[in-house]
């Protein structure tokens, strides 16, 4: 006899994940756990997208909304300027503006606090989430921040965070931090430049190499009996009653029992059809990598430049710009010197003229700065995205949780607030 879920549909066997990113892996990986065969399906491939180039930090105690009072502060001259840390092209266009209206509206003190509220219960989960897929036999751990700091000029720029770090405390969510000179900070981090005049200093946080950690979470999906489709561009999704039928570009089509959109800054082009009316638009951030004397013990962010440092091997990874415009676009090289110029003064001994492996992705962000996680009108087909800057710290907390709601067929408390549907 066929086992039914509590929402009455037979539980799902076979599911395929549209996206072979952190999210749509995840998801995949969790399915397992929960008996699941899976097909992920992927127009270019694992970790092609957004969660290649990224900084990689797993940093629930500042994953924060997007949307937020500082973005106000900008005005129309900066937002226009290619080396202001958010861009807009003055050629918006409409769906673009849409987004931006929107995004404004919600960058107020209250429609913060209520979507920090939201995000605490998975932030909280974030972590483990990490250490199950290890015990799991992901084959690539996650590194402890043994530094982490957000680095200033002067202690008057560093107001900012504090103020931030008291909201972050008064929603729930818990981070430690220590405030220190800029000579104490330069003693645990001598990268920094003696422009550097005032640091807090994050505790409990945590990093990866984005890229790599990617392709050893999709390792282990394939050795758990998954499939993993490159090439494989997904134009067609059809709930005919028993199953979802899914078509590709490259002439293939095949019913699944359930499928999950998890593709990153191009949600909306499939999930349309099944009422998910969210704008999902493609907040782009740069990265690069150089050498540099001495390679930091963790983490090193300019927050008033908005520029992110990662260890990643014997390089640092300088990463930063919210640039919105198509994801399509072609790398911007004035993005990229405009990073190097802003860190330029803040960094000893990083050789910023010698670029390797320079990147521009497309983060998927949504007017409200929450996910998209859950059923749409189709209880069989799934999105998972909409993460903005968060989707390497959330995408395994995504998974577990989604993969739990669709096997089950409850509501995750978890999940509520992120429904697709909103």
């Amino acid at each position: 006899m066929t086992s039914l879920t509590a929402a009455g549909l037979p539980v799902p066997e076979r599911v395929a994940v549209v996206g072979a990113g952190m999210v749509g892996l995840s998801t995949a990986w969790f399915l397992q756990e929960r008996g699941v065969e899976v097909v992920v399906l992927d127009r270019q491939g694992v970790a092609a997208g957004s969660s290649w180039g990224n900084a990689g930090w797993l940093t629930p105690g500042i994953a924060t909304p997007l949307p937020e009072p500082a973005v106000l502060k900008y005005g129309l001259r900066a937002v226009l300027s290619p080396s202001s840390p958010v861009y807009v092209p003055p050629s918006a266009d409409p769906r673009l503006l849409t987004f931006l209206t929107g995004f404004t509206r919600h960058s107020t003190t209250k429609a913060w606090r209520r979507a920090m509220g939201s995000l605490v219960p998975v932030n909280d989960l974030s972590l483990e989430s990490f250490d199950l897929l290890e015990a799991g036999g992901v084959r690539a751990g996650t590194r402890e921040a043994r530094s982490f700091l957000a680095s200033y000029r002067t202690e008057a720029e560093r107001v900012t965070l504090l103020e931030e770090i008291e909201h972050i405390h008064a929603a729930g969510q818990a981070i430690e931090f220590e405030a220190l000179t800029g000579d104490q900070a330069r003693a645990i981090e001598p990268s920094l430049s003696d422009e550097i005049g005032a640091a807090i200093l994050l505790k409990g946080q945590r990093f990866v190499d984005p890229g790599s950690y990617v392709h050893a979470l999709a390792d282990s999906v394939r050795a758990r009996g998954g499939k993993i489709l490159d090439a494989a561009t997904v134009c067609d999704l059809v709930d005919n009653g028993s199953g979802v039928l899914v078509t590709t570009a490259e002439g293939s089509v095949e019913q699944f029992d359930a499928a999950v959109l998890a593709t990153g800054a191009w949600l909306g082009t499939l999930a349309r059809r099944f009422g998910v009316k969210n704008v999902v638009q493609a907040g782009r951030g740069y990265s690069f990598s150089v050498d540099i004397d001495r390679v930091p013990d963790g983490p090193v962010y300019f927050p008033a430049q908005r520029v992110a440092c990662t260890p990643i091997g014997a390089r640092l990874r300088v990463a930063g710009m919210m640039e919105f415009r198509r994801p399509e676009a072609a790398l911007d090289q004035r993005r990229v010197t405009a990073i190097a110029e802003a860190a330029r003064p803040l960094l000893r001994g990083a050789d910023l003229d010698h670029r390797h492996d320079e990147w521009v992705g497309s983060r998927p962000c949504t007017v409200d700065g929450l996910p998209l996680v859950g059923a749409t009108r189709s209880p069989r087909v799934h999105v998972a995205g909409g993460h903005g800057m968060w989707g390497i710290t959330l995408g395994p907390i995504t998974g577990r949780l989604l993969a739990q709601a669709m096997v089950t067929g409850t509501q995750v408390d978890q999940l509520r607030p992120f429904d697709p549907l909103r």
